[in-house]
């Protein structure tokens, strides 16, 4: 069963703690549309970092890519978008609103069906489904008119497809090869919801990976093997992981194979990540619509040919909604509720909190504060004198920082500080000119 309670308590801290805000939130909100507030904004760089670095940067058979959002409309022709990016949507005339018809109530009658939202019915003799394009249209140019219309991006995938001639020119690789990229997208979704999960603008992160035919189908299980594991790598528990290979009827038409890896987020089981065989369709298509060769010269082979496609598309937000879901502990101690985050050392949004004992003492202030200032160029951390010790450590639990460093009054004469585990709260004595290369070593 879903659990609302858990999402509610995580939604909360988001806004109290400064992970993720309401867009415009001043003006009345805009709705399904978010902000990443100062811890936020880290773990979202955390996130992306660690994706780069181990599909890019610790691979010698990827590239990286980073291509503009607005593209030539021509590219949406060629892709399918434009013609088939679309939802069925049905008017209500009792509420005046449009809904998606796969979302509404099926009743007896097999031509009518409940509105869940108003409870109203619909015939869908007199009010038929409408096709609904997705994409969201801006103009380029002084002049609005239909030579000016062009959209903003429903995915990354497109740049990486029409910079496959650019790409083997300048980097000379050989099949197999990947090329990743992260950006922003953007889909005028209907029935957005579920806090940050399915939004109208969105960050991505996906790979485009180039076989040879006949070894696509290896090269599709392994990336889904490997997708996979980065998240357990990266603090997932693999119990709410799962794959779900689709079903013919759900395969997108060039589609050969299709699987998702789906969390188990509190409102149930959810795509988090989708791995495509999507065949020789995008290269073939951008090549009739542009006129240009998009083939592949195999060397070895003396021939050419339009390699597969293997793509691995993941969103941003939709991992950092499960890796807060996934870090989220609340525990009894001492006959109080600890919330707890636990991320992992590489996701954690601060490494280290720096508190003074007693804020009305100078002196313990002053130390503490050399102390971070000291720290501060190799890790991630914070100062914070503003409660007292306990309310303090519970701040920093709640955020999932890794390490307090408490500097009291004993410390004025032994020059020597606290340190405590965020996992185990267990505390260690360690010695100030000892304390960076402590940190560094538990932080690695």
């Amino acid at each position: 069963m879903p659990d609302t309670s858990l999402m509610d308590k995580i939604v909360s801290l988001c806004k109290r703690r400064g992970f993720i805000f309401q867009s415009s939130e001043i003006y009345g909100g805009l709705g399904s549309v978010w902000d990443y507030g100062p811890l936020g904004a880290e773990l979202k760089r955390n996130v992306k970092n660690r994706w780069w670095k181990s599909v890019v940067q610790e691979r010698m058979d990827m590239v990286g890519l980073d291509c503009a959002i607005l593209m030539h409309p021509q590219v949406w022709k060629a892709s399918g978008h434009v013609d088939g990016f679309a939802d069925p949507l049905v008017d209500c005339k009792e509420c005046k609103k449009r809904f998606r018809q796969d979302n509404l109530t099926d009743t007896k009658d097999p031509d009518i069906r409940q509105c869940p939202s108003c409870g109203a019915k619909i015939d869908l003799k007199t009010s038929p489904a409408r096709m609904f394009n997705l994409m969201m249209k801006t103009s380029l140019g002084a002049v609005e008119d239909a030579s000016a219309v062009t959209y903003l991006r429903p995915e990354t995938a497109q740049g990486i497809f029409v910079n496959f001639l650019n790409i083997l020119d300048t980097t000379r690789k050989k099949l197999p090869f990947g090329v990743a990229q992260i950006g922003k997208s953007f889909r005028n979704e209907i029935t957005p919801g579920n806090y940050t999960f399915r939004t109208r603008e969105f960050e991505q992160m996906e790979i485009e990976y180039f076989v040879k035919p006949e070894e696509d189908d290896k090269w599709y299980e392994f990336w889904i093997n490997e997708r996979f594991d980065w998240y357990i790598r990266y603090g997932i528990n693999k119990e709410n992981l799962r794959i779900r290979p689709h079903a013919k009827d759900e395969l997108a038409h060039y589609a050969r194979a299709c699987s998702d890896i789906e969390y188990k987020f509190p409102f149930g089981w959810s795509e988090l990540e989708g791995i495509a065989n999507r065949g020789d369709f995008d290269l073939k298509q951008h090549s009739q619509f542009s006129g240009k060769d998009l083939s592949y010269f195999d060397a070895g082979e003396n021939k050419r040919y339009m390699p597969h496609i293997i793509e691995p598309s993941g969103g941003v937000d939709r991992a950092i909604l499960a890796f807060l879901v996934d870090a989220y502990h609340e525990e009894l101690v001492k006959d109080e509720t600890r919330v707890v985050l636990r991320f992992s050392k590489e996701l954690a949004p601060i490494k280290v909190a720096i508190l003074p004992l007693l804020k009305n003492r100078p002196e313990l202030v002053g130390m503490a504060k050399d102390i971070a200032e000291g720290l501060k160029k190799d890790i991630n951390l914070v100062y914070d004198d503003t409660a007292a010790i306990g309310k303090l450590y519970r701040r920093q639990d709640e955020i999932g920082t890794l390490y307090c460093v408490t500097v009291d009054v004993q410390s004025l004469e032994d020059k020597k500080v606290t340190v405590r585990d965020r996992d185990t709260m267990l505390q260690d004595r360690i010695d100030v000119t000892q304390l960076k290369e402590y940190l560094i070593n538990k932080i690695s």
